[in-house]
């Protein structure tokens, strides 16, 4: 969620530091600050409101380093309201150190207790400044150095968090650790980058560390050190980031959604480079060989996702029962371990995450793992969590979504997920080898029809000013097209604030009728599939009580195009892979909904890009 960036080496701290926050700004915040060292003392400066703000408040205040080394911080509140005293960093209570967090301290409220009574006062209702006040008071107390305060506080500590620490004590080093929350340090010779993710890092170096669980980092003149926190030393692994610049910058676009709306040609064609192979007629999928009989042989699956990768699950659902005759179970990652769920030796579960970070995903991996089951991870971060806690999976090689509304990644899920349930299907003998090459030929058609589903876009962003001021929305599908519905209302709500709901059309009469009227415009997903017949008769319930309709119908239909208020095209698919195509307009219309109300189309209010608390 929060944002950090530090920096140790010889540049200019603040703009390294300030660049970052902006590389950053897409996972979602509400203020911003930066620290380091100001004639020998640590310094601080934070502000409400956008990296802007900040920039403008450093130069109103003169702010400037003395040395070399800096942390900086956007937050997406937790505790505490958004305001300036409640923005990173914090400091202890007699300024010698200046941290930043992302994550929750669970234990927080017992810790602020014994440092009350150890005399401790606290200027903001942040668990954070409990943190950095807490390893001051263990350092003090049992007269220890900073990096064994820092680290035995984290012992003490219950909850999630990456944080960066600098203290007065020791001003040229840079102090990091995780747990439960992503953090990457980048290597350039004698420069050191640390970010809660690769995004600040790129344009400096390509070579990385990935900090691993409860691991800390010491960086400083003479190089860096990573122990656990029993402080046994590590020896990490330098990676190479395969990341561009040029795709974490928008290229033109107006933005990162816009931008990466119209990628999806490319980035789901990406998903199926060298593993669909149609000339040879071959599906590869190298990232589940070990444990790919258990997935072949499972007697149910367990999809398990939060918003739009929840939807990708769902579409998933029908893909693995109707091609591979597997009973699924598609859970909210976020409710899984809540509800004593019942896990057996052997289940075999598939978690999907575009960012790898998901915190509840990930406490539901967990889970799964310990009652013995096999996890299979389709992230599209190369390195995250999930893709290093799960036993194996599938990288869904889309390239950086920086939009919160996720659209990219959805159509990569659900290309990644069909590709396993058309050679699960094969290999089970539940599809026959013909139907296996009519749906990869299918399927290696969709980034084309996808380029020609985008060229509504004028037609969608004039229907976009029509409905623009609507107060509320329904969205409708059958089959594996309902979740699209679902996936369209997210988007639209997400970004313009409307009030918008997803409903299967067949359950339209039991309930949501109640609220057609001719104010109510109403998406259906009417693709010429099996329920062709029945989407058309529920057009026909939604018109007689005056509602709108917007239709996304097949290219060349006629009879729900001509009932419909206005129709969408799309080209003619196979319906196991209609979704891939239905989804497009539906991105389009909230992303220019969005556009034409004002909102924030990129950085929608509340919301953030990796969930990375409970």
């Amino acid at each position: 969620m929060c944002g950090i960036v530090a920096y140790k080496g010889s540049g200019h701290s603040i703009e390294v530091i300030l660049k970052g926050l902006k590389r950053l700004e897409y996972r979602g915040y509400d203020s911003a600050g930066i620290a380091g060292f100001e004639q020998g003392k640590l310094a601080c400066c934070k502000k409400q409101g956008k990296v802007s703000e900040l920039e403008n408040k450093i130069l109103e205040d003169q702010f400037s380093f003395d040395h070399g080394v800096g942390i900086g911080h956007t937050r997406w509140a937790t505790h505490g309201e958004p305001n300036d005293t409640n923005a990173h960093p914090h400091m202890s209570q007699d300024r010698s150190l200046a941290i930043i967090h992302n994550g929750i301290i669970e234990n927080y409220g017992s810790l602020k207790k014994e440092l009350e009574i150890n005399g401790y006062e606290f200027e903001s209702d942040t668990d954070t400044e409990v943190l950095v006040n807490f390893i001051h008071f263990i350092r003090k107390s049992e007269n220890l150095t900073t990096e064994e305060a820092f680290r035995l506080a984290l012992k003490r500590v219950v909850g999630a968090y990456a944080v960066v620490m600098l203290s007065c004590a020791d001003p040229d080093h840079l102090f990091a650790a995780r747990k439960g929350s992503p953090m990457v340090i980048g290597i350039n010779q004698d420069e050191y980058f640390i970010a809660s993710d690769a995004t600040p890092i790129v344009e400096y170096t390509n070579e990385v560390i990935y900090l691993k669980e409860s691991e800390i980092a010491v960086i400083s003149s003479g190089g860096y050190t990573i122990k656990n926190l029993d402080n046994a030393v590590q020896d990490p692994r330098v990676q190479l980031i395969d990341m561009e610049l040029e795709a974490i910058e928008k290229s033109g676009y107006d933005h990162f959604m816009q931008k990466e709306i119209f990628e999806q040609p490319e980035s789901i064609a990406n998903c199926m480079r060298g593993r669909l192979i149609l000339e040879k007629g071959e599906l590869v999928l190298g990232g589940i060989n070990e444990y790919s009989q258990s997935l072949i042989h499972a007697k149910k699956i367990t999809l398990l996702g939060c918003g739009t990768s929840w939807h990708a699950g769902l579409v998933a659902e029908y893909l693995f029962e109707d091609i591979c005759r597997i009973p699924v179970e598609v859970e909210y990652a976020s409710e899984f371990r809540y509800r004593n769920p019942i896990i057996n030796e052997g289940d075999v579960f598939i978690a999907i995450s575009q960012s790898g970070e998901t915190a509840d995903t990930l406490a539901a991996i967990e889970l799964a793992k310990s009652k013995g089951a096999i996890v299979f991870g389709v992230v599209n971060v190369v390195g995250s969590s999930i893709a290093r806690e799960t036993h194996e999976g599938a990288y869904l090689h889309a390239g950086p979504e920086i939009g919160v509304a996720s659209t990219k990644a959805f159509t990569a899920q659900v290309t990644v997920l069909s590709m396993i349930a058309i050679k699960m299907g094969l290999i089970r003998g539940t599809i026959s080898q013909s139907q296996f090459h009519l749906l990869i030929a299918e399927l290696n058609q969709i980034p084309k029809k996808v380029a020609k589903a985008l060229k509504s876009n004028e037609q969608i962003e004039a229907l976009a000013e029509i409905y623009k001021d609507a107060q509320n929305f329904l969205y409708l599908g059958r089959g594996n097209n309902f979740p699209v519905a679902l996936e369209g209302a997210l988007k639209l709500k997400e970004i313009s604030y409307i009030h918008a709901e997803g409903y299967p059309a067949a359950e339209m009469k039991h309930g949501p009728i109640a609220l057609i009227d001719e104010d109510m415009p109403v998406v259906f997903i009417a693709t010429q599939d099996d329920s062709y017949e029945k989407i058309v008769s529920n057009i026909q319930e939604v018109k007689s009580r005056k509602g709108k309709v917007i239709a996304i119908v097949t290219e060349g239909d006629t009879l729900a195009s001509s009932m419909a208020d206005y129709s969408i095209e799309i080209p003619k698919s196979h319906y196991v892979v209609t979704p891939l195509l239905s989804v497009i307009p539906l991105q389009l219309l909230s992303y220019y909904v969005a556009l034409k109300r004002g909102c924030n189309v990129d950085q929608p209010r509340n919301l953030a890009k990796s969930v990375t608390v409970e």
